[in-house]
């Protein structure tokens, strides 16, 4: 993981020097929880004007997102191997202009749920690190887990632009699918996604 250049091994040093990673003054648009890379590959190619950053914890799967990176030859794409716990460390003040969730682990416990990425806990870190008018886009296939994480948002700050409880048959354009959401339209399941910005 740590042989190219698109792969960021000590985050934590470029708290604040994003843009010179880049070389430029784009937006920086982050995924949390990026696996194999297929979401992030897609927008970076897409938006050649925007850099992103994908972070996860797992090598297994950032492997195959930095294959991919580097066979599209992204150069506005960096892999990020960490915990999203410590996500505060590596990010300044309004260095980041847009976040994505996608399919969390939606931690359906209780005692567990302030693991989920879009829990009050973390959001109060996101929000340390997003740019005012930011925003974070999140897609989930549990209805559980969007119903309780509106309310997340709401106790945060934050406002809905955007909501919908089947996004592939909602008015919205411009998706990109990950490769869970290809598995789970296949599987005729719907979609939820809001979009929510900073107040």
């Amino acid at each position: 993981m740590g042989s190219s250049r698109l792969t960021v091994v000590k985050p934590q040093e470029y708290k604040g020097k994003w843009r010179e990673e880049f070389k430029n003054s784009q937006d920086i648009y982050l995924e949390l929880g990026c696996g194999r890379g297929r979401f992030l590959c897609d927008n970076a190619s897409n938006n050649k004007d925007i850099n992103y950053i994908g972070i996860d914890l797992k090598d297994e799967v950032l492997i195959y997102a930095l294959r991919r990176a580097i066979d599209m030859e992204m150069e506005n794409v960096r892999i990020v191997p960490m915990n999203i716990n410590n996500i505060e460390e590596v990010f300044d003040r309004d260095e980041i202009s847009r976040i994505y969730v996608n399919f969390c682990n939606p931690w359906p416990k209780e005692r567990h749920k302030k693991r989920r990425l879009t829990h009050t806990r973390l959001l109060e870190k996101y929000k340390i690190f997003l740019k005012p008018e930011g925003e974070i886009w999140f897609k989930t296939d549990n209805l559980e887990l969007f119903n309780e994480s509106q309310n997340y948002f709401k106790e945060s700050g934050f406002n809905i632009q955007y909501l919908t409880y089947d996004l592939h048959k909602s008015n919205f354009k411009g998706n990109i699918t990950t490769e869970y959401e290809q598995k789970f339209i296949g599987l005729g399941m719907k979609i939820m996604f809001l979009i929510v910005k900073m107040l």
